[in-house]
């Protein structure tokens, strides 16, 4: 379990450490949006009231406190399964990488009352709309190793 925490603290600290410097430093909430390499990487402040790609996007406080009691379920059950089934390394790595993400979109849903998205990455002629922070990475990575590096023998 001591894997589990100390990467989901590396991942929170990250986290919070570039909204704060994005948000606050760079004023990017009031700037809105910062060419760092165009068209491959921008700076874009987004708001994020809902979930992935903005899906059920309200700004409304019930949806807000749902949000937040889901990501503190899913942490809950991804931190009560590692303690309950023996996980090997890469599984304890990426258990911590989704709840240290969760806590930092958590964390963002309590200070502001939305998740602040910054990163901007389009390729290829095609622009992408959408931004993403460092929890939404560690949290997607971590949901795919989950998955992935499952040991689940159960399976005829």
């Amino acid at each position: 379990m001591r894997t589990v925490f100390w990467v989901a603290a590396l991942v929170f600290v990250a986290d919070q450490v570039s909204k704060y410097y994005v948000v606050h430093m760079l004023a990017l909430d009031r700037v809105k949006d910062i060419s760092v390499w165009p068209p491959y990487f921008n700076l874009s402040m987004a708001w994020n009231y809902g979930i992935n790609f903005g899906l059920f996007a309200q700004d409304h406080p019930t949806v807000r406190w749902v949000l937040i009691g889901v990501a503190l379920t899913i942490s809950a059950a991804v931190l009560w399964w590692v303690h309950r089934d023996p996980a090997g390394r890469w599984q304890k790595i990426a258990a911590g990488l989704l709840v240290g993400g969760a806590m930092g979109n958590i964390v963002d849903r309590l200070i502001y009352g939305a998740v602040a998205d910054f990163i901007n990455v389009s390729c290829c002629g095609i622009n992408n709309p959408y931004a993403f922070n460092i929890a939404d990475i560690a949290v997607f990575i971590g949901a795919f190793g989950m998955v992935v590096l499952s040991t689940d023998k159960k399976a005829a």
